[in-house]
């Protein structure tokens, strides 16, 4: 069936499968499946675009110098989830400047979205932690407020808290971060709201998906009340069912829900791929994109898409 809707950004390169560490859980395989699994699919329309290496000054105006330094050349790992992987300096590179391009493509009125690991909502100033190394989105909203003077909100999706991401913007007037998140769990934090500019909507383990969706309805509420010239999406795939990370219950067809509302909001949005853990993340990924970038009813079913869980129980 032919796509409908304006093309998607999808920014990608392979070379960021070329790290992995036995048996963990952000490994190649995520990124690689999710890329096959969006070429072979034929109902949305995709411009495929290499990243760039993010630049150092951008790097700088997130992180520490110390901080940049210590994923250029630290040998050891950060922490027991947080290797230091040979290379990881240039994929963390990678990573930041995806997030950057698809930030600029959708300043310039695209739908964009980096597919891209590591992820980097955890990564704060001055610490590597949870699977990330730079905050790839805290890069990109960053050079959106200070090169292009831009107001811009976070939505963060992921189930875990994105703790670096509200600590890197938390104070700044020209940004509003918000997240629905799983509590109790990693890192621990985004139990409350922190003002003047961080908003945080924390729901138990096991919440039925309807009261999950009332939690992300109220956060984007927080969105459009902030009035962004640009929103950028930290799109997590965690809070699926049957992720191995977590205890939430989203479905294939909620992630679809989030997508319509993505593309509901007032103004330009890019998003960036950070966690999801279960074999079914290129699904999860698709469902997403094939919300946002088609017009609410004239999509088929998630079913009718050939988007079908992986029958398998935690």
């Amino acid at each position: 069936m032919a796509s409908m809707g304006d093309p998607v950004v999808l920014i990608y390169d392979e070379q960021c499968a070329a790290y992995a560490a036995s048996g963990h859980p952000e490994r190649p395989q995520r990124v690689l499946s999710s890329a096959a699994r969006l070429r072979e699919q034929t109902k949305i329309s995709f411009e495929w675009h290499a990243p760039r290496l993010a630049p150092r000054e951008a790097i700088l105006r997130a992180h520490r110098l110390a901080h940049h330094d210590a994923v250029a050349t630290q040998k050891h790992a950060f922490d027991e989830d947080t290797p230091s992987h040979e290379g990881i300096y240039h994929h963390a590179l990678r990573a930041a400047g995806g997030a950057m391009d698809a930030m600029t493509h959708a300043t310039g009125g695209k739908k964009a979205f980096s597919l891209l690991r590591p992820p980097g909502h955890h990564a704060t100033p001055e610490r590597a932690m949870g699977f990330c190394y730079f905050n790839s989105m805290g890069i990109a909203v960053l050079e959106a407020v200070h090169q292009k003077g831009l107001r811009v909100a976070v939505f963060d999706f992921d189930v875990h808290h994105g703790n670096g991401t509200e600590e890197m913007l938390l104070g700044c007037p020209e940004t509003l971060f918000v997240s629905v998140h799983q509590s109790p769990c990693y890192p621990g934090t985004g139990l409350v709201h922190h003002p003047p500019n961080a908003r945080n909507y924390p729901i138990r383990p096991h919440t039925k998906a309807k009261d999950h969706r009332k939690a992300l309805l109220r956060a984007l509420e927080d969105v459009h009340a902030f009035q962004p010239d640009l929103v950028g999406v930290s799109a997590g795939f965690d809070a699926y069912r049957l992720d191995p990370l977590a205890q939430a219950s989203l479905e294939i067809e909620d992630y679809l829900w989030i997508g319509e509302q993505v593309a509901l909001l007032p103004c330009p949005a890019f998003a960036i791929l950070e966690g999801g853990y279960s074999e079914d993340l290129g699904q999860l990924v698709e469902a997403f994109l094939l919300g946002w970038s088609i017009p609410t009813g004239e999509h088929m079913d998630p079913q009718g898409s050939n988007l079908q869980p992986t029958m398998k129980t935690r």
